[in-house]
């Protein structure tokens, strides 16, 4: 049976569930396939998921779409394609302590932001607070990727970037109050995350394996939204202990399940949506008209 590898772009969590589902529920063994999930905290993200896609390590990579994006159009250009997205709607924000007098993203003037280093991110950041108003000066600080949400926690960071379902459940949980920023909400129109993206070399020589595991992928989020609470049973037994123990997952779960897509929607991307992202930053002079002549996701594989 083919084994088939992914990079997750997180250590295990509720957008990861259908994966974990499909695995111990034998979907991808039936499909045909083995699937290898391999979790950032292997390495402590040494390697981001992209990377490992472009070196060859894995046949899949979950990430933002904006990495799509950003391996075509590096000087030795990777094609990259997004073959499904896990979630249907944007559902990440900056997000800020309640307790700081930061009300709205033009308050981060002068503040601290930590940083990802994804490549669009700090411009991301920094037109949000331009569209609020300010002047888009603030601090960026690059701390270990793993431990970003915690600078947060512990004020070394007066803000950054989040999944609503999971680090918002987690200060929810923990009677933590938070305020977010949506990017819609200020004129910025993000595209999918994350996605799952594979090269175009590998859906060309093994594309009935990658549509069989995108089946079986399906088949597993479309359970977890039928059967929250044993599709969170199966995630839990894969989550880092510290956030089984700190994070509602019924909760994040329901959070998620919302948003994953019904079963003819499920993995689709539309093009109207992956174009105003490219306009988006094309205008902002983030990229060039060349990237839309790129083939950058798909939906055949569906």
């Amino acid at each position: 049976m083919p084994t088939l590898r992914i990079a997750l772009d997180w250590t295990p969590n509720t957008n990861h569930t259908g994966f974990f589902v499909a695995q111990e529920l034998g979907y991808y063994t039936a499909s045909g396939v083995e699937l290898h999930i391999i979790s950032p905290a292997t390495d402590e993200y040494a390697t981001t998921p992209a990377k490992k896609l472009e070196l060859g390590e894995v046949d899949f990579a979950v990430a933002p779409f904006e990495s799509v994006i950003s391996l075509n159009t590096k000087p030795a250009r990777v094609p990259a394609v997004a073959i499904a997205a896990l979630l249907q709607q944007d559902i990440s924000s900056i997000a800020t302590l309640a307790t700081s007098n930061i009300a709205r993203p033009k308050d981060l003037d002068g503040r601290t932001y930590a940083s990802y280093r994804a490549r669009y991110e700090d411009a991301i950041v920094r037109q949000l607070i331009v569209n609020d108003g300010g002047t888009g000066d603030f601090t960026v600080t690059y701390p270990d990727k793993l431990g970003i949400w915690n600078t947060l926690l512990t004020g070394a960071a007066d803000a950054t970037w989040i999944f609503d379902n999971w680090e918002g459940v987690e200060a929810e949980t923990q009677g933590l109050a938070l305020r977010t920023f949506a990017l819609a909400d200020y004129g910025i129109p993000y595209g999918y995350s994350p996605v799952v993206m594979a090269t175009a070399e590998g859906i060309a020589a093994r594309r009935a394996e990658y549509t069989a595991f995108l089946q079986a992928t399906k088949k597993g989020f479309q359970f977890a939204i039928q059967n929250q609470r044993e599709a969170t049973d199966i995630l839990r037994r894969h989550v880092p202990e510290r956030d089984a123990r700190l994070i509602d997952l019924e909760k994040s779960q329901a959070a998620a399940a919302a948003f994953y897509g019904n079963a003819s929607e499920w993995g689709t991307m539309a093009a109207s949506r992956v174009e105003a992202f490219l306009d988006w930053l094309i205008a902002h002079g983030l990229e060039t008209e060349a990237v839309k002549n790129v083939p950058l996701f798909t939906n055949s594989l569906l």
